[in-house]
């Protein structure tokens, strides 16, 4: 066979070897391990989730005012005063004193956390409402979380173990527990313990001087 004949049948003989060459190409990747995607990925782990969250703080409610999930490990390592409240309570003007409490102590590790609760029917309003009501006539910052029951049969499941760490559950708006830097119930407060009583502020200060 002369170089022309030669020539012309190797070219022939290119495309039936690059296909070929494509198609085992294709079933070697098949048997190789892909690469992770993105979405493969394991999310990361926020600290606190992965075991530095206490029990008393391992919830997760929506926020008041937009129903935005928060994650309560988010306060590990507070001092965390839980507060059930109402718009329409003798009691309603402790926001100003809690929101004051929470300006004051908010920078050495004081959180306050507001739960709305008609339970006792004083808290009617749609979250939208309780949010305006609070923010506009007590100027109240600290987080507020989304209406749900304190107590009874339906009680969120944070205030079921803070009833069970202190042998009470709330018996009126604007009761009160605290919770140490370890996570640790340590207390509860009848709601006509003001938020400027100084044995109150006094327990919260030596709780905020305290170690984890």
């Amino acid at each position: 066979m002369n170089r022309r004949h030669t020539a012309l049948a190797a070219a022939s003989l290119r495309p039936a070897m690059l296909a070929a060459a494509l198609a085992l190409a294709a079933a070697s990747a098949t048997l190789l391990p892909h690469p992770a995607r993105a979405a493969d990925k394991p999310a990361a782990i926020p600290a606190a989730a992965a075991g530095n969250c206490p029990a008393s703080l391992n919830f997760q409610f929506p926020r008041l005012q937009d129903e935005a999930p928060q994650n309560l490990c988010q306060y590990a390592g507070k001092v965390v005063l839980v507060v059930n409240t109402a718009s329409y309570c003798g009691f309603t003007p402790q926001y100003e004193g809690l929101e004051a409490l929470y300006s004051r102590y908010r920078d050495r590790g004081l959180v306050v956390l507001g739960f709305p609760s008609n339970d006792f029917s004083q808290e009617p309003g749609s979250a939208k409402e309780i949010a305006d009501f609070c923010y506009n006539t007590y100027g109240v910052k600290f987080p507020m979380l989304g209406k749900s029951h304190v107590r009874g049969g339906d009680v969120n499941p944070m205030y079921a173990l803070l009833a069970k760490e202190t042998g009470t559950a709330p018996k009126w708006n604007f009761y009160k527990y605290l919770i140490d830097r370890s996570g640790k119930v340590v207390a509860s407060y009848n709601s006509k313990t003001t938020p400027d009583d100084k044995q109150f502020v006094a327990t919260i200060e030596q709780l905020l001087a305290s170690p984890r």
